[in-house]
């Protein structure tokens, strides 16, 4: 029961983390797709 406790608290936390690294992930693309238009 302990572990399952362990892991369902982890994936919260990572969860938060995996929201924030998408979004960065996003503005990344969106900006390497801005830069090849512009220099292109």
């Amino acid at each position: 029961m302990s572990k399952e406790r362990e892991s369902y608290d982890f994936w919260t936390k990572y969860k938060r983390f995996a929201s924030t690294e998408i979004l960065l992930y996003i503005i990344m693309i969106v900006g390497i797709i801005l830069g090849i238009i512009i220099f292109s």
